[in-house]
């Protein structure tokens, strides 16, 4: 288990100890833990109001707190910017990812004219298909399938199962989750008054540097041009991202959000849970949505909406207030 010293922690988190009368450099911590939880060798960190409570009944060694906290009454504590990144950055200290090992279990179906980097890892039973290029330092977990001419970078990551089709590209340190699939076809038909025609989706898709895509999200290749996700861009768990679309950069999108064909998402937008998008938008950067939204027009970048049809979050709030109302003003309306 790695362990560091109080005075290491504080120097990889950017932060200044208080609160503390022994030595710091002589203080082992050998991780990381909830206030309830952390004993007297672990870092506790408080990045939410809600649980100031447990601070006074903690054992952590020191709490990482804001610079604008606070002294809580009788803790160590380490003040940082931000204690929620701090933590992270704690956890990829004493959870790092493991190197990949080169080796290739005699059950995966490697094709001869793939070319893998000489450390890369692969699982039982996964297939990796012609002329597939994979670089150094990535691992391919069990059953996962990787389609002809796909590229993926270094020090990608695909746990069980994942799927990968045909001619698509991943970047570098790309991962994606459990059952995701990156490159199913469009949605695309056309009616012709007997049934509906299969439209060949012949595009691809491209998940850019620093990109994670959850468990069973799907990403469709695009009918002509290229569905593309864009770097360090992080997708929940049972995602939908229809063909022709583009994600701009470190966006942000939580559990079953659907984005129909052809939507265009600027950089650094927050999506909450089951928010939806029609077809062929324009979402502005910066656009924060609130769960369960539906979009239904363009949004200009840097606004915050809610509501289905989405609208600027604070009429949102001023028609969810009067729709509570209804009942009582319906009532006033029948006994006039």
């Amino acid at each position: 288990m790695k362990s560091v010293s109080l005075h290491e922690v504080a120097e990889l988190v950017g932060g200044v100890i208080a609160g503390f009368d022994g030595d710091a450099k002589q203080l082992i911590i050998t991780g990381v833990n909830t206030l309830s939880s952390a004993d007297a060798s672990q870092i506790s960190f408080l990045a939410n109001k809600r649980y100031s409570d447990a601070v006074a009944q903690t054992d952590a060694a020191a709490i990482l707190v804001s610079d604008a906290a606070a002294d809580p009454d009788g803790c160590s504590v380490i003040r940082v910017r931000d204690p929620y990144l701090a933590f992270a950055k704690l956890q990829r200290l004493f959870h790092p990812e493991l190197p990949a090992s080169g080796i290739r279990h005699d059950s995966a179906v490697i094709h001869p004219e793939a070319r893998l980097a000489i450390d890369v890892e692969v699982g039982a039973n996964a297939v990796i298909g012609e002329q597939v290029t994979i670089g150094e330092g990535s691992r391919i977990g069990a059953g996962c399938i990787i389609g002809d001419r796909v590229s993926i970078g270094k020090n990608c990551l695909l746990h069980a199962k994942a799927v990968v089709a045909h001619d698509c590209v991943l970047g570098n340190e790309v991962y994606l989750q459990s059952g995701a699939v990156v490159g199913s076809d469009g949605f695309g038909y056309a009616w012709s008054g007997q049934q509906h025609l299969k439209i060949p989706q012949v595009g691809r898709v491209i998940l850019e540097d620093d990109v994670e895509i959850g468990a069973n999200t799907c990403i469709d290749r695009g009918a002509i041009e290229d569905t593309v996700i864009e770097r360090g861009v992080k997708l929940d768990n049972q995602i939908q991202i229809a063909h022709n679309v583009r994600v701009g950069a470190f966006t942000v999108m939580a559990s079953q959000v659907g984005i129909s064909g052809s939507t265009t998402i600027g950089k650094g937008c927050q999506f909450g849970g089951q928010a939806g998008t029609a077809g062929h938008l324009n979402i502005g950067d910066g656009v924060k949505l609130a769960a369960k939204s539906g979009v239904i027009s363009d949004l200009e970048a840097g606004g915050t909406y809610a509501g289905v049809p989405a609208m600027p979050h604070r009429m949102w709030l001023k028609v969810s207030a009067l729709m509570m109302k209804l009942p009582e003003l319906w009532k006033a309306q029948r006994n006039r």
